[in-house]
Formats: structure tokens, C-alpha cells, sequence
């Protein structure tokens, strides 16, 4: 039984989320929310993070804006949309319920 695969995966569960609710107060550029992530121990790769910034952008839920950089390239910067905001109010009522039911499963 490998516990890191079923680790990794239930992180991967509430990457979206996560990244939803980081780009609701600001915009970031990818290797900020990499950081953000990382340090909050979700440990993700560019691999994973860049394939769902694009998917949720052409769902409409993000959007970007490309911005020069003084030491490299241009760097794009997202931000979440009106319809991005509306979907992240179902996803934390999702959540909330998912957290009241975990818990009172394993606490039972």
C-alpha cells in the first residue's frame, strides 16, 4: 500500500480550489501560486498547475493579463472572473459540507 500516492491525490482534489480561492483577493503569476502552494505543503509541479490554469481560463472562470518583467520574460498574471468568483462560492459550500461530513464520519 502506497500512503504517498493516496496523499498526493487527495491534494490534487483541492488544488483547483485552493488555486480558486488564492486568485479571488489578488493576481498572480504562476510561480507566485507555485510558491503559495508549496509552502502551504501542497506540493505541486508546473506540470499539474499549468494545464489547469489554462483549462479554468478557457472555462471563463480565469482570466490574465501579461505583464514585462524587469528580470526575464514577460510574466502572465491571473485573476479570477465574476463567473469565476460565482463557481468558487458552490466550490466552499462544497467544501464546507465535505468537511462536515469527513468529520463526522471519522470522529464517529
Amino acid at each position: 500500500m502506497n500512503v504517498e500516492n493516496t496523499k498526493a491525490q487527495m491534494r490534487k482534489g483541492v488544488l483547483e480550489f485552493c488555486i480558486m480561492s488564492l486568485l479571488s483577493g489578488q493576481e498572480a503569476y504562476t510561480s507566485e501560486i507555485i510558491g503559495i502552494l508549496k509552502e502551504s505543503k501542497l506540493l505541486v509541479v508546473e506540470g499539474t498547475i499549468y494545464p489547469m490554469l489554462n483549462r479554468l481560463k478557457k472555462e471563463g472562470l480565469l482570466t490574465y493579463r501579461w505583464e514585462e518583467s524587469t528580470g526575464g520574460p514577460p510574466r502572465k498574471y491571473y485573476k479570477i472572473t465574476p463567473l469565476g468568483e460565482e463557481f468558487l462560492g458552490e466550490l466552499r459550500k462544497t467544501w464546507h459540507e465535505l468537511q462536515m461530513a469527513v468529520e463526522k464520519t471519522v470522529s464517529s
